[in-house]
């Protein structure tokens, strides 16, 4: 409780407060849940300021959503394989807006004595660079220094000594594109996520290498920016139907795909024999729209167990990997091929 106490005695609160606080429950006012954040975000990340990274066996997992169901079935499959190895996890949604952000969840983690974290699409993967360029380490360099065990899921960081397990987004966008100008597709659009999103941006040079692979057009206006989610992907296709009429789309996500084919059907536009979509991740309502939907699947087990295998090794003081060399696994994504994607007509 020694984390607990430090940060109750300087927010001049009792750990019964600190306790609520940290567990987002009702009987704290909003001044004091404030000076209580307000003395947890100034303490120091260091396991020994908070006491924390004790052998605790519980380990923190963070998504940055759960209305998208690629992360809960991320997240299930990673409490999966930690519960195996005999660690509980508490889970964090660190999405947009909510109460508490990504680094608030941090420090309410360390403080409740987390052995190490899973970082799954980590936020400095939407920080807007150059591609090819590594963004600002930001506080994660600090959380490197101060020893805290950590492994990113499809978050890739070179600047960073952080294990990384991931999915090759930029060979998934240039199979996606690939599959449609097989089945003769000449004006293929990109329905992306937000600009700043390295694993759109990753998918969109997939797509732009197939495509001049091919002399075919990949200029930025069959491009079409939206945030991750049905109604995005609507927005953005909508955007692409009123300019440049692709045949055919690849999606970002299958959350996306699936709000493009309810834009092109309340347009009266036919699945795939007007418009062919491919979207990313399979996730199980893939299978189960109307039509089908051909997508590259992320293999979500592997890669859970793969993360949690690496962080459970750098836990253990037996086995730890020694030096300083960052630990890179990357998966291929595998092509699905269903109803929603046919032959040019």
């Amino acid at each position: 409780m020694s984390g607990l106490s430090e940060i109750a005695r300087a927010a001049g609160v009792s750990i019964s407060t600190v306790s609520r606080v940290l567990n987002r429950r009702a009987g704290v006012n909003e001044e004091t849940r404030q000076r209580v954040l307000s003395v947890l975000a100034e303490m120091p990340y260091t396991p020994r300021g908070l006491g924390a990274l004790q052998r605790t066996g519980v380990i923190g997992l963070l998504v940055p959503e759960l209305s998208n169901p690629v992360f809960p079935a991320f997240a299930e499959a990673l409490e999966t394989r930690a519960a195996r190895l005999g660690y509980s996890s508490l889970l964090c949604n660190t999405r947009s807006g909510a109460p508490m952000g990504e680094e608030e969840y941090v420090r309410m983690l360390l403080a409740r004595g987390v052995e190490g974290m899973v970082f799954v699409s980590p936020e400095i993967t939407n920080v807007e660079v150059p591609l090819g360029q590594a963004p600002r380490p930001s506080y994660y360099a600090k959380l490197v220094a101060d020893g805290v065990h950590m492994v990113f899921l499809n978050g890739a960081t070179p600047a960073l000594d952080v294990p990384d397990v991931t999915v090759d987004e930029q060979l998934a966008g240039y199979m996606a594109t690939k599959h449609l100008i097989e089945l003769g597709h000449e004006r293929i659009g990109f329905v992306s996520g937000p600009a700043r999103s390295l694993p759109s941006r990753l998918k969109r040079a997939g797509w732009a290498a197939a495509l001049e692979e091919n002399h075919l057009p990949a200029g930025s206006e069959y491009v079409a920016h939206a945030p991750f989610s049905a109604e995005g992907g609507g927005q953005a296709v909508a955007q692409l139907l009123d300019t440049v009429t692709p045949t055919a789309v690849i999606c970002s996500s299958d959350h996306m795909a699936l709000g493009v084919m309810r834009e092109a059907h309340q347009r009266g536009i036919s699945i795939p024999d007007e418009l062919s979509v491919v979207g990313f991740d399979d996730i199980p309502l893939a299978a189960y729209s109307s039509p089908a939907l051909t997508t590259l699947a992320q293999p979500i087990e592997e890669m859970a167990a793969a993360a949690i295998d690496e962080l459970v090794l750098r836990l253990d003081p037996d086995r730890r990997r020694q030096g300083t060399d960052n630990y890179t696994r990357v998966f291929r994504p595998r092509l699905v091929v269903r109803e929603s994607s046919a032959p040019s007509k």
